[in-house]
């Protein structure tokens, strides 16, 4: 547990009054790249901003190897103050009894969480209402597309790609023109199953996803999710989708511009601006016509900070203003610019509409419509089930069955669900 250094010694020397450090804080994330420039920088502009605190900033791998590595810490009694996990490990977090103080408590009377957007903050609130962490990077999944590619090859760049239907359609004419790389993915369970259920408004598992209990079970196996994840394993057989890797490999080869559609996070703005030599734009992630009218909503991706127990009265004071710093609108809208990341309260994405950011880069306010279009529903606001992380990676290699042409949709999703179901039952059982 770290406690505020004092300088009394060298201050004695050097004036009659002595002088105190600032009251370290640890934060531990998992961004690189881009995204780990702009968290030091938020980071800096913070600590330049007062002298009452110091927030050091650390990078402790990927997503799940910083949970990994602060439930270590836990454990170990070396626990940072500020946690970074991704959305999977919150209903690990919400179990860990006595590891974290809810983010609500540690702001104190009058903190005001009703500025927070509620498709956002709904995801990381317990059961009455109250905010168990902050959401810093969330997002959503969107299309992002290689205009410049369509166009040499003889595609309207504006061709309607709202329905999968009409993305097939365009992934042929790509294939037929010699295009190598049509379509390609990140993150492809978030996107392709626990968003594609939400957006067709079908259970990805039962009790409302996990929301209602941990007495739940995966029944991501339905007619949607089997024939969308058929359609696709065509698709890559038909040399139409290249499957780059379980997380964002396929970043790289979109940004290089060998790919001419992406399925990717919002938060795909920030690389994506950075090193694109081509014009690109960003549409809603497409739905089949065949099962629905219309969309639904998609859900959130990205990270929360959590708040570690066990620490200083003055590391949770630093805490809370840290946090309160990260929520300011012109922070928030500043971060929402910056990555494609959705900001975390209406100030923020009043004051980015304010300062005609939406108007000079078109379809930058395609996230916030596509989270924001409808009121959620017990399939749409999220999933929170205990072990997803091990489940996402039972889900990965079921997938990747079906790309290379070794199972069914069908066998696949149901081989995924019979091997991920036994992990809820034990997280049940811990958690009781």
């Amino acid at each position: 547990m770290k406690l505020t250094r004092t300088l009394m010694a060298s201050a004695a020397i050097l004036t009659a009054a002595p002088a105190f450090a600032a009251t370290e804080i640890e934060f531990w994330h998992a961004f690189t790249g881009r995204l780990g420039e702009l968290v030091a920088e938020q980071v800096e502009t913070f600590n330049a901003s007062q002298d009452a605190y110091t927030v050091v900033a650390t990078h402790k791998g990927n997503y799940s190897e910083t949970l990994n590595a602060g439930i270590a810490a836990f454990r170990a009694g070396e626990q940072p103050d500020i946690l970074m996990v991704f959305e999977v490990g919150t209903a690990t977090m919400m179990a860990a009894k006595g590891a974290v103080r809810p983010v609500y408590e540690v702001m104190g009377d009058g903190f005001d969480q009703s500025q927070y957007i509620g498709a956002v903050k709904g995801y990381y609130t317990s059961a009455d209402g109250n905010m168990l962490s902050l959401p810093f990077n969330s997002s959503t999944p969107v299309l992002w597309v290689n205009r410049t590619m369509l166009q040499e090859n003889g595609i309207d760049p504006d061709i309607d790609l709202s329905t999968w239907e009409q993305v097939g359609e365009v992934l042929t004419q790509l294939k037929d023109a010699g295009v190598s790389c049509p379509l390609t993915t990140a993150w492809q369970s978030w996107i392709h199953l626990e968003n594609l259920s939400a957006y067709h408004n079908v259970p990805f598992a039962t009790k409302a996803n996990g929301f209602e209990g941990t007495d739940t079970e995966l029944v991501f196996n339905g007619d949607a999710q089997v024939a969308h994840i058929q359609a696709m394993g065509d698709w890559a057989k038909d040399g139409k989708f290249m499957y780059a890797g379980r997380r964002n490999e396929g970043g790289a080869n979109f940004r290089a511009g060998e790919c001419a559609l992406f399925t990717e996070s919002s938060a795909g703005y920030a690389g994506i601006k950075a090193e694109a030599q081509f014009e690109f734009g960003v549409r809603p992630l497409p739905y089949w016509a065949a099962l629905v009218d219309a969309p639904q909503n998609t859900i959130i991706g990205g990270a929360s900070l959590w708040v570690m127990e066990g620490q200083s009265d003055e590391d949770d004071a630093g805490v809370a203003e840290f946090l309160k710093f990260l929520s300011s609108p012109e922070i928030q809208a500043k971060w929402h610019q910056d990555t494609g990341y959705l900001p975390i309260t209406q100030a923020a994405a009043d004051l980015t509409a304010e300062q005609g950011f939406y108007d000079a880069n078109p379809g930058t306010d395609v996230a916030v419509k596509q989270m924001t279009a409808n009121e959620p529903t017990e399939n749409s606001k999220g999933i929170r089930l205990g072990s997803f992380d091990q489940i996402r990676t039972i889900i990965d290699e079921e997938l990747e069955a079906v790309w290379a042409g070794d199972k069914s949709a069908q066998e696949a999703l149901d081989s995924a669900v019979e091997r991920g179901n036994p992990l809820l039952r034990r997280f049940e059982q811990s958690a009781r």
